[in-house]
């Protein structure tokens, strides 16, 4: 059987992010040669400035770059369609798969926050994806999401059957992510100039991911370490600054901006405990990359956390600024339930890898081609 993969959201710099669709369409692909039945191949299409190496894959680089949304929509609607007649599957890597297409297709749907979210895209995206997810989800043989929770949600919000849905959850770079030496870490903690402890937050600044409930409960406490909230401004974050400010929190949170991939570990090991309030997921690679590094997590019990956390990190009401409250109380004083935590959430973590992701992705082209 020969698949072609629609992987034009890979970023096309040499350190690629390492959280979010990029990632998990890098690492899936990395591993995909090494479970498929010998006989299979694959092509992945990418953009013309897409410079990564996968080996046992056919790469198919676009004739131009189209890492900007409009030129990549323009390929995908356009081009693509005759790009297809080798395939015996197509696979749509990020929501959405052509109009006109006439091959059986898989397609894979990491959350549906242009729905939940609207505004955080401009008009035309939000449109082009609610009405072409929706399409391509509806006409798909497999529809493969990356939580259970997003599949929930397809069945809810986009009424995909749910045996239809296939669950790849993503995996950890096991190279990356582990409990490092502590002369490595106190090493970066000077470097960075970072407090010899401290809680971490770490993503997008923007209003899903609850941090004025989080700004809350820290302003509360009587005891509490240095928070840092990490991560490149999304949408409406102004609030965010306004309540540090209201509290006269300055000196007490920092923000130091977009965090480099190649950082993420020696910032999850630095942190003491990693915090993560959001209130809506299609994953949550942060908490697991966090997990994997030893670290304490206390996360919100909504959305795709749960199944990321459960068993090793303290879930809370993502709105119940009391339950945080406790919660920040508890990470502070109990130094028992911190090494019980850090030793529960590298157990947790190595159930995912990126192997099992491509394995399931594996299954979900099995499941459509029986289906078809």
């Amino acid at each position: 059987m020969h698949i072609g993969i629609n992987a034009h959201l890979i970023s096309g710099e040499k350190s690629y992010r390492a959280a979010g669709i990029h990632g998990y369409l890098f690492n899936t692909l990395r591993y995909l040669p090494q479970v498929a039945p010998s006989t299979w191949q694959f092509t992945v299409m990418v953009s013309r400035i897409m410079a990564h190496h996968l080996s046992g894959l056919h790469i198919r680089r676009a004739y131009f770059d189209t890492s900007h949304p409009i030129k990549r929509i323009i390929w995908e609607q356009v081009l693509q369609p005759f790009q297809l007649g080798a395939f015996d599957l197509y696979h749509a890597g990020a929501f959405v798969s052509p109009l006109i297409l006439s091959k059986p297709s898989v397609v894979t749907v990491y959350d549906l926050s242009f729905m939940h979210y609207p505004q955080a895209l401009t008009a035309a995206r939000r449109l082009y994806l609610r009405m072409f997810t929706a399409l391509s989800c509806r006409r798909a043989k497999r529809v493969i999401a990356i939580s259970h929770s997003t599949a929930q949600d397809l069945t809810a919000s986009l009424d995909i059957p749910a045996e239809k849905i296939d669950i790849a959850p993503a995996g950890y770079d096991a190279e990356r992510f582990y409990p490092q030496h502590p002369a490595d870490i106190a090493a970066f903690k000077v470097k960075k100039g970072l407090p010899d402890r401290f809680w971490l937050y770490l993503g997008t600044l923007e209003p899903r991911k609850n941090l004025i409930t989080l700004i809350d409960a820290y302003a509360r406490l009587d005891k509490k370490l240095p928070l840092i909230l990490a991560g490149g401004k999304g949408w409406l974050y102004d609030s965010i600054f306004e309540r540090i400010q209201q509290y006269g929190l300055q000196d007490m949170i920092r923000l130091p901006g977009f965090i480099p991939a190649e950082e993420l570990p020696f910032w999850y090991n630095s942190a003491e405990l990693f915090v993560y309030p959001s209130v809506f997921e299609g994953f949550g690679l942060p908490v697991l990359e966090a997990m994997a590094c030893g670290t304490p997590v206390v996360v919100s019990d909504a959305s795709s956390l749960p199944e990321v956390a459960q068993g090793a990190g303290m879930l809370v009401p993502p709105h119940d600024v009391d339950a945080w409250v406790q919660a920040l109380q508890t990470a502070y004083d109990d130094d028992a339930w911190r090494r019980h935590a850090a030793e529960q959430g590298i157990t947790q973590a190595k159930q995912f890898t990126w192997l099992h992701t491509a394995q399931a992705t594996i299954r979900s082209y099995q499941n459509a081609q029986w289906k078809n």
